[in-house]
């Protein structure tokens, strides 16, 4: 009998002492989080009384701005205890229009909002653009500081940007013989397509927009908002620059799921602030789902950045198709920045004819990413927006981004044109990186500069060229067994 006591305390002791593994930032990418169900908005229960812009003096012949009718018909569907403000069939010019509580703004099939192209119809506003707070245009469609929105229908928002992207590069050319390559996206004052800021249950549902003058949809300082069935087409006579398509922008519990996105930017977009602007908010971009969507022409299938000073973490994406886009995951940052981008999971991507699949660096874009004041400008005279920009991040290691525990699973690349490219610094390794059932043919291989531990099961990388990875300044990285496989 004292026997059995002495097994059984042994026991007890060997069950409770044990400490279980730690999940949060080190699970295997087997694991899906428990949070992933937890994001998006809540159902939305609108009155029943339908309001029609037309009834408030709204034109629909595509000439006539009609911006004030159609606020107006907003106004008082949300003073009057909300309901839906919809359209008759036809096209409807406006400016920039700002959603209310309890709206539930319909653009039926055979309406079409067309944005001006008059940058005076869109009033400057507080807000953050690119990681700096400061006064903007407003956007074509504002929900701003409101909750129980639902925006929907399967009309077209056209934001008519090509006469911003003209501006923009002609701005572009002048600034850069200036040394001001820096500055110029922040005094190309562009207007979005649709704006979410500092709001919650909010749902943005099968709208088809196109043609933005700037960033089609952000998602600011947010939280429990839905994109769901958004198609955007902003390669529609032209190539608009920096015409994002989803940004989520220091926001959390966000769910992203079955949008088509051609842009000429990046697809879909997760950031945190800039600079010494964006360590002052200090907010971060967490609790993020995107799921069984489609990237098409644009600059990344999915990007965390470059603006990452408030952090990003905790991201689950999941069933994305890329076709023709310049990177699949696209992870940039600068040492001005800060923060630090973790807790990171990908899994079942397959994409075509792409750039480079997975590309990393800290040393992000320097001609955009660092400011400097050239000879003949007074600093004291300067406008808000250039002050915050130029300065400077103190103590200097405050700005030095981290990278660490990406987990990808199930991905198949055809047609890239690099398999990776990865460029931590000296003083800031990238760490942790699982790849598990990982098959990429590209021309070439790539390489990975200070990074360590990354763990590899079932991967394989067909390199046309018959190269190997370029492995620099890296610890517990080998790839030896998975190149040209």
């Amino acid at each position: 009998m004292k026997q059995y006591h002495i097994i059984l305390s042994t026991l007890l002791f060997l069950l409770f002492s044990c400490k279980p593994t730690a999940q949060t930032n080190s699970q295997s990418a087997d694991f899906k989080p428990d949070w992933i169900n937890k994001v998006g908005a809540k159902e939305n229960k609108f009155s029943s009384k339908i309001y029609y812009a037309n009834d408030y003096g709204a034109v629909n012949d595509g000439k006539t701005l009609t911006t004030q009718n159609i606020q107006k018909a907003i106004d008082e569907c949300s003073k009057n205890g909300g309901g839906t403000l919809t359209f008759k069939p036809g096209n409807y010019l406006t400016g920039s229009l700002f959603i209310k509580e309890g709206v539930h703004f319909n653009v039926p099939e055979g309406v079409t909002i067309l944005g001006s192209e008059n940058i005076a119809d869109y009033p400057e506003i507080d807000t953050r653009v690119a990681g700096i707070e400061m006064k903007w245009p407003a956007a074509l469609i504002n929900v701003l500081d409101q909750k129980n929105i639902t925006l929907d229908g399967q009309g077209t928002i056209d934001g008519q940007g090509k006469v911003y992207w003209d501006y923009y590069w002609n701005l572009r050319k002048e600034y850069e013989a200036k040394d001001l390559r820096w500055i110029v996206d922040y005094d190309a004052k562009r207007p979005r397509t649709i704006l979410i800021t500092n709001s919650k249950n909010v749902f943005l549902k099968d709208l088809n927009v196109q043609r933005a003058g700037f960033w089609t949809v952000q998602v600011l300082y947010s939280e429990y908002i839905t994109v769901d069935g958004v198609k955007i087409r902003n390669n529609i006579g032209g190539h608009g620059p920096s015409t994002d398509g989803i940004d989520i922008d220091s926001s959390k519990w966000i769910l992203v799921q079955n949008c088509d996105i051609d842009c000429n930017d990046d697809n879909f977009c997760l950031k945190a602030g800039r600079d010494w602007d964006g360590l002052r908010v200090n907010r971060p971009t967490e609790y993020v789902v995107i799921r069984d969507c489609i990237a098409r022409k644009g600059a990344g299938l999915f990007t965390l950045g470059s603006e990452t000073s408030g952090s990003i973490r905790h991201v689950y994406v999941s069933n994305i198709q890329g076709y023709g886009t310049k990177n699949g995951l696209n992870i940039k940052s600068a040492t001005n920045r800060g923060g630090t981008v973790e807790d990171i999971y990908m899994e079942n991507i397959k994409m075509e004819s792409v750039g480079t699949f997975i590309t990393i660096s800290m040393n992000w874009n320097p001609a955009y990413s660092y400011s400097k004041l050239p000879d003949g400008y007074t600093e004291e005279t300067l406008p808000p927006h250039w002050k915050k920009m130029l300065t400077k991040v103190e103590p200097e290691s405050k700005g030095t981004p981290t990278f660490r525990n990406i987990h990808l699973k199930n991905i198949d690349i055809k047609g890239a044109k690099k398999a990776i490219s990865v460029a931590g610094l000296e003083e800031s390794i990238v760490e942790n990186v699982t790849l598990k059932e990982v098959h990429i043919t590209a021309e070439t291989a790539g390489s990975i500069k200070y990074s360590s531990n990354w763990n590899l099961d079932n991967v394989t990388i067909n390199a046309l060229d018959n190269s190997v990875l370029k492995i620099e300044n890296s610890k517990n990285v080998d790839f030896s067994k998975s190149v040209n496989k």
